[in-house]
């Protein structure tokens, strides 16, 4: 295997660590660096001096290339990042430019260089799939962000070059046994009725010198989801698991397979939907979306397929507020005097209310706040009035209810590629790790 010389510039790696706001590094912390608390820099230690450009093993990373990434992670999440954070954004785009160029770079030095052609293929895949659009099109949304059809392009050369390398370099020499599944296996048949969590994580790597760094760096991104920002969008560009390609997602887990006591007891505490983090691990920080639970073994009342009947009345623009509050009282009244979806129609004409419906809707499409109402309905029975006096109000009546069936655990097909997964996200950290170290990096 090819292997990069290392010549990574003190002064730069120094200055990286100020963007991030790292405090000063205490002697006794035991990393064989021996730096005492109080120092002065040599030279110019402000980073707002520093152009976020550089030289990767001869290829270079220009400032265009950080600033057209910057605009299309915006565009993913959606929301104005404040100039603060934008200097921040930045210098994580420029980590992320270089861990691709290593990638690249790494797969072309053994031979498993990834082609124009597939990276065209797979830009074409996702315009059509995500946006609905040829690439034409696409190519003209991305000028529009401030982007280009380049800086999409190289991160997907990225992807599919480490996707190839971990395929390669680490998946199979990451061995699961038999044993190990089956031991597994008994263990779920023995938790039947319990919980199982899908999970999307944002890892960030730390040690004892970056820590405090990467928290701030963390608590950045928490505060940006907060905001409404991406969560997948998020764990592609900062997320330093293999994990990340995916958007986070770790799929259906149960406590146990989390492998750490710390992620166990926050996991188990959270609610679908709910975010928490920085939650600090071996190794970094975890940032955890809960996206689903289900109980192992059992149906998911959430999958109920539902036949409904929705009773609108709306309001025309300008109706005073007291005619359409007596409009709501009088379509509350008339729907309790409802007896049943075979008493609908008629006495929903009789105060010109709409009627549509839907023979085949899951409870978890309804909206999170419905869901649980719907579930305790029986047949002929409404949910309260929702809405405003301005755009009308509705209620949906429960005319049937199919429920879902038991469903069976995991396979031992399925327990194999978690296992495997988990462990060649382990290697594929170090992996990385190795390249970053070995590389030659210049700053400017």
């Amino acid at each position: 295997m090819t292997r990069f010389a290392k010549t990574l510039s003190i002064l730069a790696a120094t200055a990286a660590l100020a963007v991030l706001g790292a405090p000063a590094i205490n002697a006794q912390n035991n990393d064989g660096f021996n730096i005492p608390e109080d120092f002065d820099f040599m030279g110019n230690a402000d980073p707002n001096q520093r152009r976020a450009t550089a030289r990767v093993n001869g290829n270079i990373i220009t400032g265009t290339d950080v600033e057209h990434r910057v605009a299309l992670i915006v565009a993913a999440n959606d929301t104005v990042v404040p100039e603060e954070e934008m200097e921040r954004l930045r210098m994580q785009v420029l980590r992320n430019l270089i861990d691709e160029t290593l990638q690249v770079q790494e797969a072309a030095a053994l031979e498993m260089a990834v082609t124009a052609e597939e990276v065209d293929d797979a830009y074409t895949r996702f315009a059509v799939e995500r946006f609905d659009r040829g690439p034409e099109a696409m190519d003209e949304y991305l000028a529009t962000i401030g982007s280009s059809p380049r800086t999409l392009k190289r991160q997907i050369q990225g992807e599919l070059a480490w996707d190839r390398l971990l395929r390669r370099n680490v998946a199979p020499f990451v061995n699961v046994s038999t044993e190990e599944v089956n031991e597994l296996l008994q263990r779920l048949d023995e938790s039947q009725g319990q919980y199982e969590y899908r999970i999307a994580e944002i890892y960030l790597e730390a040690n004892a010198t970056t820590r405090e760094a990467v928290l701030s760096n963390a608590n950045q991104i928490i505060a940006q989801l907060r905001q409404g920002g991406s969560f997948v969008a998020y764990a592609r560009q900062y997320s330093d698991a293999s994990s990340a390609a995916q958007g986070g997602d770790l799929g259906w887990l149960r406590l146990e397979q989390l492998q750490s006591a710390t992620l166990e007891s926050a996991v188990e505490g959270m609610e679908p939907g709910q975010l928490i983090g920085p939650v600090e691990i071996p190794g970094g920080y975890s940032i955890l979306l809960l996206v689903d639970r289900r109980q192992i073994g059992m149906p998911d009342p959430r999958d109920a397929v539902l036949s409904l009947k929705q009773i609108s009345l709306d309001f025309a623009p300008g109706t005073p507020e007291s005619e359409a509050q007596l409009k709501a009282d009088q379509f509350a009244a008339t729907v309790q005097q409802m007896n049943g979806c075979g008493d609908v129609d008629a006495k929903a004409a009789a105060i010109n209310a709409t009627v549509v419906e839907n023979d085949e809707i899951a409870v978890r499409a309804l909206p999170e706040a419905l869901q649980s109402i719907m579930l305790q309905l029986n047949v002929g029975q409404a949910t309260p009035p929702f809405g405003d006096l301005e755009q009308g109000v509705r209620v949906l009546m429960l005319c049937g209810r199919d429920d879902p069936q038991r469903v069976g655990g995991p396979s031992f097909d399925d327990l194999m590629n978690s296992l495997e997964n988990e462990r060649i996200n382990r290697r594929a950290q170090r992996y990385l790790r190795d390249l970053r170290r070995d590389a030659v990096i210049e700053y400017n």
